[in-house]
């Protein structure tokens, strides 16, 4: 139980994807115009990052290796096409704004990275674990930046009026300016957070974004890691 508490946690915040592991920018700076847009793209990845390590992982011992990326796309295509069937029937308008970022899940560095680093060397079980608290990590991620941008862009919340009338909108937020300066913001707080968090256990700081998946080689590199 401990450890697949700890492959699920490390997603909500050790190693939260747009944040501290910096992967999937595209539709975290593209769909985050309003909060709502942000919690439909998070869900959908949830989904499809969730089953896809499962999938992934039950099927790890029979994918040759020369061609188990092309596989990888195979199942993450499949769930997606599932994704845009289900929001077509369910949830059309939130379609129709995520556009063509929804069919782009299939190619996101996160479900890709989670199937070759994670799920096709453990079981399903910490494969699972591994990718809702990815997911869930992401889709938090996402609201959290969209409800910034709403809030000040639009002086709502969900599309609840927040401000009242007498607050002028901000609409550089909304912009595509407005997110990579938001989002710059957001992993600015984040570094010093952690910088302050390893002064507060005697290690030293570091500049950047820090994880410790080891999954790409980088931790190696920073110093203090």
């Amino acid at each position: 139980m401990m450890s697949l508490w700890k492959e699920f946690s490390k997603g909500l915040w050790q190693d939260l994807p747009p944040f501290k592991l910096v992967l999937g920018l595209c539709p975290v700076l593209a769909v985050t115009k309003t909060a709502y847009n942000g919690l439909g793209m998070g869900l959908a990845v949830i989904f499809v990052l969730t089953l896809s390590n499962m999938l992934v992982s039950l099927l790890r011992t029979l994918i040759p290796a020369k061609v188990r990326i092309a596989c990888f796309i195979v199942v993450a295509a499949s769930l997606v096409v599932c994704v845009e069937l289900l929001m077509q029937a369910y949830a059309y308008p939130l379609y129709q704004q995520l556009g063509i970022f929804v069919p782009l899940i299939v190619v996101n560095c996160i479900i890709l990275g989670r199937a070759e680093a994670f799920a096709s060397k453990n079981t399903v079980l910490l494969s699972m674990a591994d990718g809702l608290g990815m997911g869930i990590g992401f889709t938090l991620s996402l609201t959290f930046l969209g409800s910034i941008r709403e809030l000040f862009g639009y002086g709502s919340w969900f599309g609840m009026d927040i401000m009242g009338a007498w607050y002028e909108p901000f609409t550089f937020m909304v912009e595509a300016p407005g997110a990579f300066v938001c989002l710059g913001l957001v992993l600015a707080g984040m570094n010093a957070l952690t910088n302050w968090q390893r002064k507060t256990r005697g290690l030293d700081a570091i500049e950047g974004p820090i994880h410790d998946c080891k999954t790409c080689g980088m931790c190696a590199t920073k110093p203090g890691a």
